[in-house]
């Protein structure tokens, strides 16, 4: 490489490592030496295996004290490439990391995990099984305009079947485009993940963290941040037709209980029904039904939920032909403090709005059954929600969902309930793994309360296309509930508005079609 091109290069990879776009996250990685993979034997041919000669890269900026291993423009095959501290990895524009087959190379071994490895699926309890992985470390980046292709990475999945196994790897394989685990002050912008395996992206317990400008069009999980803190997602896009999109969690994985806490989302979109492949190359494409996809592509908190969920914000995000937002503590998690607002969503699947606390206690010791509280949910727009399913927050007896307020929502459904799906009553499902349509056909069209203490909805319009005979809102076994101004379009053939099943402290003022109401004692059946 020429001396001045060498030095423009250095001077631009400083800057792009360097600027603190998050001033918790950008790391301050020395760039006094640019390390050239080329210049360590890599080929860039798509023919020749360059993970050797990237670690050898890697290890050489690593004993200069840190520094820049950059990509040029090429296609570099690979198997385990191992992160190190004070080190980037600069992708060029037109620079791939395209994983092999385990029969072209060998992965790096999963590393044992007796302590945590026992209470989440295999996918979730092992990192050195990847692509790109780093375990401990301090100041690291991926940046550039580059494309990481996980093509011969293990998801785990058969998208022409639809069928999920948990069976671990064969060894050498390689399931998760990048893994991170207990890492601090970490930067991931610009470049994109296309096949990323069970996970584009899984980062556990990591700290200072700033996932930004991402594109990501993968064949299960996009992103999972998993007992981690102090982390930033922001202006990312991802397509994720068979798994979620993006998902908080805090699992077992450490061998300890460790929390998910102090989270941004914002100015993300996010899908389940694109071709794999064609959110990257802007075509857009439509699934065909033979392709199965799940049409996940959600933003979720929780199902690995060991730890707690406190100080979460979601803002500004989009949702497109998937699944809708879903807050889920089933393994003996605190969820609190949640802030979700500026969301519009697109044709969803399911509830639009899916809150659970259950009592799976998946975890040592049998954990007790966790709580759910001071959840905001705002200026939402959902329009094409699909039948049978309605907004659901379900509790349990004894374990309510506490402190909701729900306000400036509007929800458009596909209508077409049956007016004798009011009367059902959805089975409890204590220990059942949480995901909206668990229950069943959903008795209301609205929402659907079940367990909860001390919920607002105000200023919330919901409606339907196809003709709707359910109630719009079930109550059951809820107290100190409060609707305002609230407009619920009538089921067709004079069904409910609300349906009150073993509720105290009620009111409804201001709501369309009906008079204010107030019960301040308890009732076990009244319609209104």
């Amino acid at each position: 490489m020429l001396p001045a091109r060498r030095s423009f290069l250095a001077r631009a990879v400083a800057l792009a490592s360097a600027l603190p776009a998050c001033a918790l996250a950008a790391p301050p990685i020395p760039t006094s030496s640019l390390f050239d993979v080329k210049r360590f034997g890599a080929k860039g041919d798509g023919r020749t295996l360059d993970s050797p000669a990237v670690n050898a890269a890697i290890a050489a900026a690593a004993a200069a004290g840190g520094g820049t291993v950059y990509f040029p423009p090429g296609r570099y095959l690979s198997a385990s490439i191992r992160l190190k501290s004070n080190i980037t990895l600069y992708l060029e524009a037109g620079a791939v990391i395209e994983a092999v087959d385990a029969s072209v190379a060998r992965y790096d071994l999963p590393e044992p995990n007796e302590a945590g490895g026992n209470y989440q699926d295999y996918g979730h309890s092992h990192w050195q099984n990847s692509l790109i992985w780093g375990i401990g470390l301090d100041h690291v980046a991926i940046v550039g305009g580059g494309l990481i292709h996980g093509k011969g990475l293990n998801s785990g999945h058969d998208k022409y079947t639809g069928n999920y196994t948990d069976k671990p790897d064969q060894p050498g394989e390689g399931d998760k485009a990048i893994a991170l685990r207990e890492c601090r002050n970490v930067t991931l912008r610009d470049f994109s993940i296309l096949h990323g395996g069970h996970f584009g992206i899984l980062a556990t317990g990591c700290s200072n963290m700033l996932i930004d400008h991402l594109t990501i069009d993968t064949n299960r999980d996009g992103m999972d941040i998993d007992a981690c803190s102090n982390v930033r997602v922001t202006h990312c896009s991802l397509n994720t037709p068979w798994d979620d999109a993006i998902c908080l969690k805090a699992s077992y994985g450490l061998g300890r209980i460790q929390h998910c806490e102090n989270i941004t989302i914002s100015d993300c979109m996010v899908s389940g029904n694109f071709d794999e492949g064609s959110l990257l190359d802007g075509t857009f494409k439509r699934s065909a039904p033979e392709y199965r996809s799940g049409l996940y592509g959600r933003i979720k908190l929780g199902t690995e939920s060991n730890g707690d969920f406190k100080n979460i914000a979601i803002t500004n995000c989009i949702f497109d032909t998937c699944r809708g937002l879903a807050i889920e503590s089933v393994d003996g998690s605190h969820i609190e403090d949640v802030t979700i607002s500026n969301i519009t969503m697109r044709n969803v699947v399911n509830d639009p709005i899916f809150i659970r606390l259950g009592a799976r206690l998946r975890g040592p010791n049998k954990p007790a059954v966790g709580t759910i509280q001071r959840i905001n949910i705002s200026n939402i727009v959902v329009s094409g929600a699909y039948r049978n399913h309605a907004s659901t927050i379900a509790g349990l007896a004894g374990h309510p969902i506490e402190d909701i307020r729900i306000s400036n929502v509007q929800i458009e459904t596909q209508g077409g309930g049956d007016a004798a799906w009011s009367a059902l009553v959805p089975p409890e499902l204590p220990d059942g793994y949480p995901e909206p349509g668990m229950f069943g056909k959903a008795p209301a069209y609205a929402f659907y309360l079940r367990h909860v203490k001390a919920i607002e909805v105000h200023h919330v319009k919901v409606g339907y296309v196809q003709p709707e005979g359910r109630t719009a809102v079930v109550l059951d076994d809820v107290s100190d509930a409060s609707f305002h101004a609230v407009n619920l379009q009538r089921g067709q053939g004079g069904a409910a508005l609300f349906a009150l099943r073993e509720v105290s402290q009620f009111s409804a003022k201001d709501v369309r079609g009906m008079p204010d109401r107030e019960v301040t004692g308890r009732v076990n059946a009244l319609t209104l």
